[in-house]
């Protein structure tokens, strides 16, 4: 669980994240949608794309919720956004909390953001186990990212930047 002074940290990047991740999806002539939904509230936009009978997520999602929540919509299989961000060095947790998340809205992306680089344990841990590619369903970017906050640009994608690939955007 993360401290209040790592969460407030954490808090202060959610909105230029979600500003730069939807600047990347109109980058690519599709509409998103994204809002805040750290504190466990969804507007009713977000609410209305949850198919009947699937509410019961947010009884999941009372207690703990993804940072940043949206949907995609104008591609080849619009679906949902799950976005994770942490202040701290990335750890194996996190990146099965993102798993929760996308598992929860069966997201079409999901985005571990990380404000420190992406640590080489974890990208080591995927060249043996190839972990992130077991978590993500077909056609599902599963990716971390790391966000530079001086400059406010993701400078790292890892494994691949899903904005640059043709698999997501026929």
């Amino acid at each position: 669980m993360a401290s209040k002074k790592v969460r407030k940290k954490e808090e202060e990047c959610y909105e230029i994240v979600k500003e730069k991740l939807s600047e990347q999806f109109k980058e690519k002539g599709v509409n998103v949608y994204l809002e805040v939904t750290s504190r466990g509230t969804f507007s009713n936009e977000l609410k209305n794309k949850i198919p009947r009978g699937k509410e019961v997520i947010f009884l999941f999602l009372r207690k703990v919720a993804p940072d940043i929540t949206g949907f995609v919509e104008g591609t080849v299989l619009p679906g949902f956004i799950v976005v994770e961000v942490k202040r701290g060095k990335l750890e194996l947790d996190d990146i099965y909390q993102l798993k929760k998340y996308a598992d929860l809205f069966e997201a079409r992306f999901a985005f571990l953001v990380s404000l420190e680089p992406i640590p080489v344990e974890i990208k080591r841990l995927q060249e043996v186990l190839y972990l992130l590619t077991k978590l993500k369903e077909t056609y599902q970017a599963f990716v971390l990212t790391h966000f530079d906050k001086n400059t406010e640009e993701f400078v790292e994608w890892f494994e691949e930047n899903p904005f640059t690939s043709p698999i997501y955007w026929k």
